[in-house]
């Protein structure tokens, strides 16, 4: 059911972006550049509006942003109920799980960082 309710939200969504996009460019493009300075996308003198902007509310934008919502379903964590498993990738490259890490009774820590 929720994956549904996704579905229709990101569905409309699109619907609506595009044709906001199609009525309106001008105002639209001010917009999606608002975004862009917001996540800094619009930062690189290399990567123009016009290498993304015109991305936004295609199909393939539908299809990433249903596969990322969906995914975050399973993400969830609820006190008392298991971890999820969620898919890591391993310093070698390799897709693995979460759980995967866990040896015997041991408990499994993660140390979240960055390297810049």
């Amino acid at each position: 059911l929720q994956k549904i309710l996704i579905l229709l939200q990101v569905t409309l969504s699109v619907v609506i972006g595009k044709t906001l996009m199609v009525l309106f460019p001008d105002a639209m493009k001010r917009y999606i550049l608002k975004m862009g300075e917001k996540s800094r996308m619009n930062q690189n003198p290399k990567f123009s509006y016009e290498n993304w902007g015109p991305t936004f509310f295609s199909f393939k934008y539908l299809q990433f942003v249903l596969k990322v919502k969906w995914k975050r379903l399973e993400d969830e964590a609820y006190e008392g109920h298991p971890a999820p498993n969620t898919p890591v990738v391993a310093p070698s490259g390799e897709v693995c799980h979460l759980l995967d890490f866990m040896k015997d009774n041991r408990p499994l820590i993660l140390n979240f960082g960055s390297c810049t």
